[in-house]
C-alpha cells in the first residue's frame, strides 16, 4: 500500500506545465499560472522592448502594459503557434506604439532652434564625442583593449606597440628591435590577428550578459503586473 511520502514523491515527478497549459489556465483567470508564463518569458520579452525602446525603465513599463494586453487577450490564443512568439509580438507592437507616440511629440526644429532653454541650445552645440556617455564608453573600450595587447606574447606585443600605438613605420620598428623588417610584418600580422580572436571571444561572451535580467527586476515587473491586473483578467474561476 502505498504511502503518503511515497504519494508525495509521484506527484513531486510530474512534469511542470507547458506554455499551452498555462495559457488555458490564466486565460479563466489563474494568477498563478500567468505568474509561470511572465517568469518563464520574462528575459526575452525584456530584451525585446529594450532593443527597441533603448531604455531599461521604459522597457519595463512597455512590459507591464504588454502583459496585461496579453492576459486579457489569452482566451483567443490558439495552442498551434508558440506562446514566446505571441508575446513577444504584443510586445514589439506595445514598445513600436511607444515610439510612435514619442516621435510625434518631438519639437520642430525652428522652434527648437529659437528656443531659450540653456539645455535645448546646449544640444545643437555640444560635441557627441565629448558627451559624458561616449567618453565613459571610450574608457571601457581602451581598458579592454590594453588588457589585450599586455595579453600578447612579449616580441608580438612591442612589435604591435611601436607600429599600431605609436604609429611608427616598418623600417623604424626594424632599427629600433634589431629585427628584419620582414619579422616585423609578420609579428606585426600575428599581433592584429590574436588581438582580433580575443576582442572577438570577448565580446561573444559579453553578448549572453547584455542588457542584463536580474532576479530583482523579474520580481519587479511580476509584482506590478499582478498589482495592477484588474479583476476581470485574475481570480475568476
Amino acid at each position: 500500500m502505498p504511502t503518503l511520502q511515497h504519494a508525495f514523491a509521484a506527484a513531486s515527478c510530474d512534469p511542470p506545465p507547458d506554455d499551452a497549459q498555462l495559457a488555458a489556465r490564466a486565460a479563466r483567470g489563474d494568477a498563478h499560472a500567468f505568474e509561470t508564463i511572465m517568469r518563464r518569458h520574462n528575459r526575452l520579452l525584456f530584451r525585446t522592448a529594450r532593443s527597441i525602446l533603448k531604455s531599461d525603465a521604459e522597457a519595463e513599463d512597455a512590459l507591464q502594459d504588454a502583459y496585461l494586453r496579453a492576459w486579457r487577450a489569452l482566451g483567443g490564443f490558439r495552442a498551434d503557434a508558440k506562446l514566446s512568439t505571441w508575446l513577444v509580438r504584443i510586445v514589439i507592437n506595445e514598445a513600436l506604439g511607444r515610439v510612435r507616440q514619442r516621435n510625434t511629440q518631438v519639437i520642430p526644429l525652428d522652434a527648437a532652434m529659437n528656443s531659450t532653454e540653456p539645455e535645448t541650445q546646449a544640444s545643437f552645440t555640444a560635441d557627441p564625442d565629448r558627451q559624458p556617455e561616449r567618453v565613459a564608453m571610450r574608457a571601457e573600450i581602451r581598458q579592454l583593449m590594453e588588457a589585450r595587447i599586455d595579453l600578447l606574447p612579449d616580441a608580438f606585443r612591442s612589435v604591435f606597440m611601436l607600429r599600431a600605438v605609436q604609429e611608427m613605420d616598418v623600417e623604424e620598428v626594424a632599427q629600433a628591435l634589431g629585427i628584419p623588417e620582414a619579422t616585423v610584418r609578420t609579428r606585426f600580422f600575428r599581433a592584429r590577428s590574436l588581438l582580433r580572436e580575443g576582442l572577438a571571444s570577448d565580446i561573444d561572451m559579453a553578448l549572453g550578459d547584455a542588457f542584463a535580467f536580474d532576479g530583482a527586476r523579474c520580481d519587479r515587473i511580476v509584482a506590478a503586473v499582478l498589482a495592477r491586473a484588474p479583476a476581470e483578467v485574475q481570480g475568476k474561476h
